[in-house]
């Protein structure tokens, strides 16, 4: 077995067992938690402090955000995916009926690599660099690894998918803030102020009850079941 065959099989291991700590709470959770719903408060309260705190410039800075997301997003979906065409866990012919699913999900053809790790992993980046907050840069890279992590627990990714979207999301979220500091230097959010911090605690706030609606709603779901 060669090391690439080897570092194969590892990945799989590790996909199994990643995907093995399965019960109907998490599974409702995680399923939920994974999907486009949980994006929406957060890019919300973003768009509201960027606003708030960028004033005239909040439109470079939108614009900024914006292609970095997408292009990791394109990068990921639309170049690499269909380059490497890896086959997701779920689609993989040799681990069939050994992967756990929720709900059906098997998500799409290929796997590699994640673009939920790779959008997480450069808005997560390219916000922590506009911002400069040690708390914010904690929650929101918190916030992005329970993101990849749902992926590998739905087994619609391999471990190394997720790795691969995340130094992809990184590299996106990096050059973006770079090009927009080059371009639009006055768009850098460097200054420390009273406002700024009231709006970080606010996003840190609407994440925290995000993710709690979402475990108080599924546990009353489960109860009325």
């Amino acid at each position: 077995m060669t090391w690439f065959e080897s570092l194969i099989e590892l990945d799989k291991q590790l996909l199994l067992w990643g995907n093995s700590f399965h019960s109907p709470f998490w599974d409702n959770f995680i399923y939920i938690f994974s999907g486009k719903l949980i994006w929406i408060p957060t890019a919300l309260m973003l768009l509201y402090v960027i606003v708030r705190t960028e004033k005239r410039n909040s439109w470079w800075v939108l614009l900024f955000l914006i292609i970095t997301v997408v292009l990791s997003d394109q990068i990921s979906s639309g170049i690499i995916k269909p380059l490497v065409a890896r086959w997701r866990p779920t689609h993989e012919p040799t681990l069939q009926g050994m992967v756990q699913l929720v709900h059906g999900y098997t998500g799409g053809c290929y796997g590699f690599v994640s673009s939920h790790a790779a959008n997480s992993f450069a808005l997560a980046l390219f916000t922590s660099l506009l911002f400069r907050r040690k708390l914010y840069t904690w929650t929101i890279f918190l916030w992005a690894t329970a993101n990849v992590y749902t992926r590998i627990y739905l087994g619609v990714h391999y471990p190394l998918d997720i790795l691969g979207g995340i130094l992809l999301g990184l590299a996106c979220g990096w050059l973006s803030f770079y090009l927009m500091q080059r371009l639009k230097p006055e768009c850098r959010q460097s200054r420390s102020t009273e406002q700024l911090d009231k709006h970080i605690y606010l996003i840190i706030s609407v994440l925290f009850i995000s993710v709690l609606l979402i475990a108080v709603g599924n546990k009353f779901l489960l109860f009325l079941a």
